[in-house]
């Protein structure tokens, strides 16, 4: 790690140690953004699970549910067969990680089924984190479990099954290597020394407008992970696109996964019932328009804002 980003961390340190220490009102009067998090906020993220089990919730899923929704909502990014089509590839590599190169994936590097389970729960699918319910979550962790030939094809989990599944990599876990990289340099190596530390961290300055600003309204990206607000907030097209992850997979004018926005906009033009049918594609996905790669639904959207977004595209996406 350079010299600049060990500053980055500690200024990043300080400060999230000065609000965390301020009360809530008092850091809302001092710093003039912010506001306490509720209760059922705070239950939104308070989501972990132990290897042991400790936070599963009540439920169960089988490989062949697991494989319906991983089809329609995962291959699309991670390959029908899990070996990746853009992202990381999640199957395979069983007994590679001591040799060159390594295959780093879900199989081979975890030591912990829950930590599949953990990971699903809180970022998947990609366009609508935390939109899965447990039985959903379970199905989709027997599933890749099965791709990666730990589980049989009739397997089922639930809270008592899945901490008893012995992963390849149980007695194997090192953090002596890079996550992303194969040339088996950690990520970092400095050691903390936790001597003569700082008695009293001061925060001298402050996050200028025009970067906090630079990226839209962070409150109304982030909260959606959490607990949803009582009172929907439309967005315009250009700011749903984003927040729904669509450019992950849609340039404005390049292909990326999927065809360009304004692709989609010229093969539409001229046809008056062109919004309602993206509208409702939107929402439920599919495949077969632009190839065999499916489409992630967004059934998050409501309709207002699944209606600004196709707009936004049907108009050239400017």
């Amino acid at each position: 790690m350079s010299r600049s980003s060990e500053i980055a961390l500690l200024v990043l340190a300080a400060a999230v140690a000065t609000f965390m220490s301020t009360a809530g009102g008092a850091a809302t009067s001092k710093f003039g953004f912010g506001e306490p998090a509720t209760a059922a906020e705070i239950a939104g993220w308070d989501i972990d699970v132990r290897p042991d089990g400790t936070g599963l919730p009540p439920g169960r899923g089988s490989v062949s549910a697991g494989q319906a929704i991983y089809d329609a909502r995962c291959a699309s990014c991670h390959g029908t067969f899990g070996e990746s089509n853009a992202y990381l590839q999640i199957a395979g590599g069983a007994g590679s990680l001591g040799k060159d190169p390594p295959l780093r994936t879900t199989g081979s590097k975890l030591n912990y089924a829950t930590t599949l389970w953990d990971y699903i729960n809180r970022a998947t699918p990609f366009e609508a984190p935390k939109s899965l319910s447990p039985d959903e979550v379970y199905a989709l962790t027997a599933y890749v479990l099965n791709l990666n030939d730990i589980l049989p094809a009739d397997a089922v989990l639930d809270q008592i099954s899945l901490p008893l599944v012995k992963m390849p990599n149980r007695a194997g876990m090192t953090t002596a290597h890079g996550f992303m990289v194969r040339d088996g340099k950690p990520d970092t190596r400095n050691v903390a020394c936790m001597t003569n530390c700082m008695a009293e961290v001061r925060v001298a300055s402050e996050l200028p407008d025009y970067a906090r600003d630079q990226h839209g309204e962070i409150a109304l990206q982030s909260r959606m992970y959490s607990a949803l607000p009582a009172t929907p907030v439309h967005r315009s097209g250009v700011d749903a696109a984003r927040a729904s992850a669509c450019t992950a997979c849609h340039g404005v004018s390049e292909k990326i996964v999927g065809p360009s926005f304004r692709d989609i906009a010229q093969r539409y033009a001229g046809d008056g019932a062109a919004e309602q049918k993206l509208v409702v594609k939107v929402k439920a996905g599919g495949s077969g328009s632009w190839g065999t790669v499916p489409m992630p639904a967004q059934a998050q959207l409501d309709d207002a804002d699944a209606r600004a977004l196709v707009a936004w595209i049907l108009a050239g996406a400017r």
